[in-house]
């Protein structure tokens, strides 16, 4: 009897372990976001980091980098074209996103449009029935991983509607809703201001082109001066400002002022509207490709990744296909050597192996927001956060065994919450190796030297509202080293 009332009392417990306590811990709910924030089109273009620009045209076949408008289309005549082989190059570069230019100022069109014969249509090319911007399209489709994008020149130097405000318009609108309409989903269409001194007058009627876009298309990118998705960085270099925010004023902005660049260059800490910078940069001195011309060597294509993807941007990087339609053997082995020094560098995190602890975290010791977030793989949803009565705000990483040995220091704050981090610094064993400014979805600090540390502290001097970090790195990068590159050693 009194075994059978002993397992019965067993049961009782066993049962009642799998009744949900009502007094069981509760999670922490997340700070609210620090406005503006991003959209989901715009968290997908910046994990992108680098997508490629193919600049091709009528310019490719005249050693041009501004077309007249008068070139004979007979000219265009890409014999060994095969767009296969662009988006093998770009995939195997790392690139998600590439962006044509369907038609550049010439006015040749690339795909055959109704409403102007100075296009495909009207050259010996495939006795004028290709469309290249088809072939991309169907390229990219049977390659997978690969989205297609398209600049349209709103400067037009053949078309003699242009200098006529409402006619030209029209026409320009009518061929934007031809190629949204013709050539499925794109993901980023290009606008820009660029026209010469000695054009008509014209007035671009952008805001009814912008309109008509995400009419269309909504989950697409609208990029230019002014947005209202994605700015141009304010140069051609490839390079954004060490102070980089993904805020602005749009209503401060308009398309093709000269006098705006270094506002577009650094961004707004009080900007009421999110459009991050686009860093565009040609791998070879000019846009178009030139016969005379050579890529850029390592050195500078790795100087321009850490001056844009390390400061909050994505990197669109020209490529330009030769005037056979092929991209030239020496700029996809220069696109592999740069692939090959990214992945080198960055694909070993010594963070990794390291303790992590924080001046606080909220919601205390399980409420979600640990120092741990910043090792796992979630760069954007996943995060350290302080606790909000806390005063000074850091992160610290301890070697568990041995000291680090790095030259690159990665932050990354979770931007799907807004952009906060004002100033920072990061202490090596307690020597100061960085002082910064905005962080955003990736800051990269290139360091002059190799840093020897066992300790390493990231601390937050002043952010818009509470800080958030959903990611730290420290990484080695060899091919920046010279034969008298020293080593630091952090002192306490």
């Amino acid at each position: 009897m009194h075994k059978l009332y002993f397992l019965c009392i067993i049961a009782l417990v066993k049962l009642l372990e799998r009744i949900p306590s009502c007094t069981s811990r509760l999670y922490t709910p997340p700070p609210l976001p620090v406005l503006p924030i991003p959209t989901a089109s715009q968290l997908k273009w910046q994990q992108r980091e680098i997508i490629m620009f193919f600049h091709f045209g009528m310019n490719t076949f005249t050693d041009s980098e501004r077309g007249t408008g008068q070139e004979d289309p007979n000219l265009f005549n890409p014999t060994r074209l095969d767009t296969r082989q662009w988006v093998k190059t770009a995939a195997e570069a790392g690139v998600s996103l590439v962006i044509l230019t369907a038609k550049h100022h010439d006015g040749f069109c690339l795909w055959p449009s109704d409403y102007t014969n100075h296009s495909v249509v009207s050259s010996p090319w495939k006795n004028g029935h290709g469309d290249v911007v088809r072939d991309l399209v169907n390229a990219a489709q049977d390659h997978g991983g690969v989205d297609v994008g398209l600049y349209l020149s709103p400067w037009d130097r053949h078309d003699r509607r242009y200098g006529k405000n409402d006619e030209y318009n029209e026409f320009y609108l009518a061929q934007l809703q031809e190629l949204l309409k013709r050539y499925g989903i794109i993901q980023e269409i290009w606008f820009d201001g660029a026209k010469g001194e000695d054009a008509p007058n014209m007035t671009y009627y952008f805001e009814e082109w912008f309109g008509m876009v995400k009419e269309m298309q909504s989950s697409i990118n609208i990029f230019s001066d002014a947005g209202p998705d994605v700015r141009w960085v304010g140069n051609e270099k490839g390079f954004a400002g060490n102070t980089s925010w993904s805020t602005i004023n749009r209503t401060l902005l308009s398309i093709g002022n000269p006098y705006i660049v270094g506002y577009l260059n650094s961004g707004d800490p009080l900007g009421t509207d999110w459009v991050p910078p686009e860093c565009d940069v040609s791998i070879r001195p000019g846009w178009f490709w030139h016969a005379y011309e050579r890529p850029k060597d390592l050195p500078q294509l790795l100087e321009i990744y850490y001056n844009s993807v390390g400061r909050n941007c994505v990197l669109l990087f020209n490529i330009p296909p030769n005037s056979t339609g092929l991209i030239s053997e020496t700029d996809i082995q220069g696109l592999i050597e740069f692939k090959k020094a990214i992945d080198t560098t960055f694909s070993t995190d010594l963070a990794e192996k390291t303790s992590v602890s924080a001046s606080s975290q909220r919601g205390g010791e399980n409420g979600g927001f640990g120092p741990e977030n910043v090792l796992d793989d979630d760069n954007l949803w996943t995060y350290w956060a302080p606790d909000e009565t806390s005063g000074r705000h850091w992160i610290e990483l301890k070697a568990i065994s041995g000291g680090m040995r790095f030259n690159v220091v990665r932050i990354q704050e979770p931007i799907g919450m807004g952009q906060r981090i004002v100033r920072h610094e990061v202490y090596a064993d307690g020597k100061m190796i960085v002082e910064g400014t905005t962080v955003g979805y990736k800051r990269l600090y290139r360091l002059g030297e190799v840093v020897e540390a066992d300790v390493v502290k990231v601390r937050i001097l002043e952010s818009r509202g509470l800080p958030l970090v959903s990611s730290i790195g420290l990484h080695f990068d060899p091919f920046g080293l010279s034969n008298e590159t020293s080593v630091q050693k952090g002192v306490v």
